[in-house]
């Protein structure tokens, strides 16, 4: 048998089991191709928070991260929330701790502190509102100016934002996700004078990437024919553009469905290897094994998912 017939019969069998089952696969844009491909909904922190907020199946199957997995169980705490592998975590996550962020609160009393949703639901509970990248400078804008802020754990989303806004009161916490710590303004600047004339593709909900954010807004990088867009932009981009090669600044899962809708256009990554080790634990057998098991279920305890939902929610309010 065939690979490519072991992945269709693998998909297949998926599928009609989460119908049987009434379950909603959600895969981020970071999962391998043929886990996105059998997927209902692809896409980032954001759009699959909303989606698990309004779904009505009984079981979701998230193949993602646990802390993403954690807020699908926090919108969604009397439907069975499933995460095909339970090891599938976060470096940036790990950066912070809700007893570290308690003690930098104490350290700031009154202040607000907006969390990267790239946190655990413990941290989110001691939270008063979360972000992504796509809407961290929405959220931060949306606080009046005189109030300080702690923003963690992500310094270089951090940075980003205080550079873009202004705010000299903002308090930024020194954590950074394993695989954009590798990324350079050198390394950036090489490959666009490899492929002079192409638009360079920056994805702002991709965690990866936030380096490159800040480069851009430092003037460490050069903002001609540079473009911040989402997957669905990027993609629209791309198709109505007469060019044929493209750098982009993004985790490489999100090249698949790129290159799936432009398969004539070339993608160039600004870095090959800014790959999540995490996110490519879950395969299609740990999908059809959770399916059929009902494994592995996340559960958040009811206080600390009481207290995380409202900084979800009001993230979810801001868009």
């Amino acid at each position: 048998m065939s690979t490519a017939v072991a992945v269709s019969e693998l998909q297949a069998e998926i599928r009609r089991l989460a119908q049987q089952k009434n379950a909603v696969i959600l895969a981020h844009n970071y999962q391998l191709p043929e886990v996105q491909d059998v997927a209902e909904h692809v896409g980032d922190s954001l759009q699959l928070a909303r989606i698990a907020a309004e779904t009505t199946a009984d079981r979701i199957v998230f193949c993602g991260v646990h802390f993403m997995a954690e807020t699908a169980a926090i919108l969604n705490p009397d439907k069975m929330v499933l995460i095909p592998d339970p090891a599938a975590g976060c470096s940036l996550a790990d950066t912070i701790t809700a007893e570290q962020l308690r003690e930098w609160k104490a350290l700031h009393p009154g202040a607000i502190v907006v969390s990267y949703v790239n946190t655990s639901a413990e941290v989110k509970a001691e939270t008063d509102i979360c972000c992504t990248s796509s809407n961290a400078l929405a959220v931060v804008n949306s606080i009046p100016e005189e109030q300080e802020i702690l923003f963690c754990p992500d310094m270089f989303l951090g940075s980003y934002v205080k550079r873009m806004t202004g705010r000299q009161n903002m308090h930024i916490w020194l954590g950074e996700c394993h695989v954009h710590a590798g990324i350079r303004p050198s390394q950036i600047e090489l490959l666009r004078a490899e492929h002079k004339g192409a638009d360079f593709l920056i994805h702002p909900e991709c965690g990866c990437v936030t380096q490159s954010m800040d480069y851009l807004a430092s003037g460490h990088i050069s903002s001609e024919r540079t473009f911040l867009l989402s997957t669905g932009g990027m993609i629209n981009h791309v198709k109505n553009s007469p060019d044929t090669d493209f750098v982009v600044a993004t985790e490489v899962g999100i090249l698949h469905p790129l290159q799936r809708e432009n398969p004539h256009k070339r993608f160039y990554p600004v870095h090959t290897e800014a790959v999540c080790k995490y996110m490519k634990m879950i395969t299609l057998e740990k999908v059809l094994h959770s399916l059929k098991h009902d494994e592995f279920v996340v559960t958040v305890p009811e206080d600390i998912a009481r207290k995380a939902r409202r900084s979800i929610d009001r993230m979810l309010a801001i868009g």
